[in-house]
C-alpha cells in the first residue's frame, strides 16, 4: 500500500458564493456523497501562500512576531505571504516575502514541504521553502503598514524552536511544519535530498 495523497473530485450539483472578500471568499457546494446523499459544504476559497524558513550560517532561523486578530495572539512566525497573482511562480513570491518582511535575500533555495493548512474548511495550499546563504537585501526597505508595522524580528536556534513547538509555546502552522520538517531532514537524508526550488506544485500550478 502506497501512502500518498491522490486527487479526486466528487460531483457538485450546485454552488454559490455567499461572501466575497478582498483576498478570499466563501463558497457553498452541494456535494454528492458515496451513498448518493447530497450534503452542503461551506469552505473558504484561498489563492494560496508561500512561507520561507530562512536558515543562517550559524544554524539560526529568521522569525518574526506579528499580531493575528482572529486568534487574539502575537505569534512567532516565519516570513510568509499570499500568491497575489494567479499562476505566480511561488519561488518569486517567497523571495519577495523574505525581502519585504525581513529585508533579506538568499542564494540557496529548496522546497521544504507543501501543505494544505485546513483542508476541512479551506482550500489554502502553502509551499514552504528552505532558504540558505542569507544576506541583507539590496535597495530601500519595504514600507510596512497595519499589523506588519508592529512586527518584531529575531534569529533563533532551530532546536529552540523545535522545543517551543513540542512544548505548546509556538502555534503558527508554517513555523511548526517548517521547523519540524527541517529537523527531520537534518536528522535523515540531509538538505540535498530536498526538492529543487522550481519543483512542480499541482495544488497551485505555475510557469517557471
Amino acid at each position: 500500500m502506497v501512502i500518498q495523497d491522490t486527487p479526486e473530485e466528487w460531483q457538485v450539483t450546485a454552488t454559490e458564493t455567499p461572501f466575497m472578500g478582498n483576498k478570499t471568499s466563501v463558497r457553498t457546494d452541494d456535494v454528492v456523497m458515496p451513498d448518493g446523499a447530497v450534503v452542503r459544504r461551506d469552505y473558504q476559497v484561498h489563492p494560496g501562500s508561500v512561507a520561507v524558513l530562512a536558515l543562517d550560517d550559524a544554524g539560526r532561523v529568521l522569525v518574526l512576531r506579528q499580531y493575528r486578530h482572529p486568534v487574539r495572539h502575537k505569534l512567532w512566525e516565519i516570513p510568509a505571504g499570499l500568491l497575489d497573482v494567479p499562476g505566480e511562480n511561488p519561488l518569486h513570491a517567497a523571495q519577495r516575502e523574505l525581502y519585504e518582511e525581513a529585508y533579506a535575500k538568499a542564494e540557496d533555495w529548496r522546497v521544504l514541504t507543501d501543505v494544505y493548512t485546513t483542508p476541512g474548511g479551506c482550500d489554502e495550499a502553502v509551499r514552504i521553502f528552505l532558504a540558505r546563504n542569507l544576506s541583507e537585501a539590496d535597495g530601500e526597505r519595504f514600507a510596512v503598514s497595519e499589523e506588519e508595522a508592529d512586527m518584531e524580528l529575531a534569529r533563533v536556534e532551530l532546536q529552540e524552536l523545535v522545543r517551543g513547538v513540542l512544548a505548546g509555546e509556538l502555534h503558527n502552522n508554517c513555523l511548526v511544519v517548517g521547523v519540524l520538517a527541517l529537523a527531520a531532514v537534518l536528522a535523515g537524508d540531509g538538505i540535498d535530498s530536498l526538492r529543487p526550488a522550481e519543483a512542480p506544485w499541482p495544488a497551485r500550478p505555475f510557469e517557471v
